[in-house]
């Protein structure tokens, strides 16, 4: 099943269900996907149950799927990038066994096709391919097993960054904020059986295709996690309660193979270049340049849709 919400003017807009062939869909029998979450033992075999999709389905019209949220927890759950970045901002973060958690901005997630504003060009601005997924009540305490089952949609996302702000608040020990507008979301959110084999140990096994003013950025796997989604939800439940609707991030996709299949944002790229070269040769974006992001599986589907943005000027 794949979900998605039509723009009706609200800031939660209207959730549709889509056609299997993702070209039509019917109005859900709730308002918004927050309510959805909120009562999904209720509403998903109501869902699963639609089988008329009379209106034809329009992509420029989609917000985000679920257009603004109570939590939204980043990890950074990839090893091969967070080494480099690690090295990078000479970093040398307490090795814990734990995985690495912030929680951002969630009063907005931009829509697959919106123009994104930057405050300014000189604070680095970068794209972030990742997978998350969105959750329903989770109590806590909930272990990894358990929490598996409280994982009920998958998405993709793009979490912006403004690399020049980053390095000097991580170095701070407390944390992002300026360095961490919002979020942006792909146009469909998924069940996890819609994606069928690639959805194994709470990982999104699908090749992010990242493009950049047209020319191929990164095409990195989301299978190597270092930490399952069932265990990043785990470990944000440990001391509190999740409320449904929370999205939980995978963080930067990335494979150890990085020189060789590309990179999911650009401070990878240019961490590679700066260890092979000794400094960075690739900048970052310039309003009016363009990010494609497309999830796509063995045969060429693409079950999340297409995030395609342009990076404009804050009015």
């Amino acid at each position: 099943m794949r979900l998605a919400t039509l723009r009706n003017g609200g800031k939660d807009g209207q959730l549709i269900v889509l056609s299997p062939g993702g070209d039509h869909y019917a109005p859900a029998p709730v308002a918004t996907l927050q309510e959805a979450m909120e009562r999904w033992d209720e509403v998903a075999p109501a869902l699963a149950a639609i089988a008329d999709f009379p209106h034809p389905l329009h992509p420029a019209a989609l917000a985000a799927p679920l257009p603004r949220a109570w939590q939204w927890l980043d990890g950074s759950a990839f090893e091969s990038h967070g080494a480099l970045m690690d090295q990078l901002l000479g970093i040398s973060p307490e090795k814990t066994g734990l995985p690495l958690m912030y929680q951002g901005l969630s009063d907005r997630f931009y829509g697959p096709q919106d123009d994104v504003p930057m405050a300014d060009e000189a604070l680095g601005i970068d794209f972030e391919g990742e997978f998350g997924v969105i959750i329903d009540a989770v109590p806590m305490g909930t272990g990894a097993e358990e929490a598996m089952k409280h994982i009920r949609l998958i998405v993709q996302i793009n979490d912006w960054s403004l690399r020049a702000l980053a390095g000097p608040e991580m170095k701070t020990g407390f944390g992002w904020v300026q360095a961490k507008p919002a979020c942006s979301m792909a146009p469909f959110a998924v069940t996890p059986d819609e994606l069928g084999d690639a959805w194994r140990n709470g990982r999104v096994c699908l090749d992010l295709i990242v493009d950049w003013n047209g020319e191929r950025f990164g095409a990195a796997n989301g299978e190597p996690m270092g930490f399952g989604f069932h265990e990043l939800v785990a470990h944000a439940a440990r001391t509190r309660d999740l409320v449904a609707g929370t999205v939980i991030g995978s963080g930067t996709v990335s494979n150890p193979n990085f020189r060789e299949i590309g990179s999911s944002c650009i401070a990878e790229r240019r961490g590679i270049e700066v260890v092979d070269e000794g400094a960075p040769r690739t900048g970052f974006m310039k309003y009016g340049d363009r990010v494609r992001m497309e999830g796509r599986t063995a045969d060429g589907r693409a079950p999340f849709g297409v995030i395609d943005q342009r990076v404009v000027a804050a009015r």
